[in-house]
């Protein structure tokens, strides 16, 4: 397994894993209050500052145990990293235009800025899925 592909398990893994998180505490905290009432903004702030924390610290655990293969990149790589962002793109700009929509519509920025959240999740998510079918089944450029 080439490096990239292990950091598109990461960044998938640490994706999931993080929102999971962020749902279940808010979620809890919704309990005898209205959701959209629910202190997020701190827990957010918090889940995606550990997020990247985490995806940094065990990509660096990942190198130092294998070092011969963090610097390999070929162009079959690179090719392929460029495939996964633009894939995994789509949902951020689809959550950009949610959020401009529900922004629009004057709903709560707890709405708003869950939607932005899971639109920065799903194209983390959807980048990594694309990646890793890559790697695993072939890439044919077009």
């Amino acid at each position: 397994m080439t490096f990239e592909e292990k950091r598109a398990w990461i960044m998938g893994v640490v994706a999931v894993v993080a929102y999971t998180a962020y749902l279940a505490i808010v979620l809890g905290r919704a309990e005898h209050t209205p959701l959209a009432e629910v202190s997020y903004v701190p827990t957010l702030l918090w889940t995606v500052g550990a997020a990247v924390a985490a995806a940094i610290a065990v990509e660096v655990v990942v190198a130092i145990a294998s070092p011969k293969d963090t610097h390999r990149k070929d162009q079959r790589d690179r090719e392929i990293t460029r495939f996964g962002e633009y894939t995994g793109q789509s949902f951020v700009v689809i959550g950009g235009v949610a959020a401009l929509a529900m922004s629009m519509a004057e709903l709560d920025h707890f709405w708003i800025a869950n939607a932005i959240y899971l639109a920065f999740v799903l194209s983390a998510v959807l980048g990594s899925v694309a990646k890793i079918s890559a790697y695993r089944w072939g890439f044919q450029p077009w």
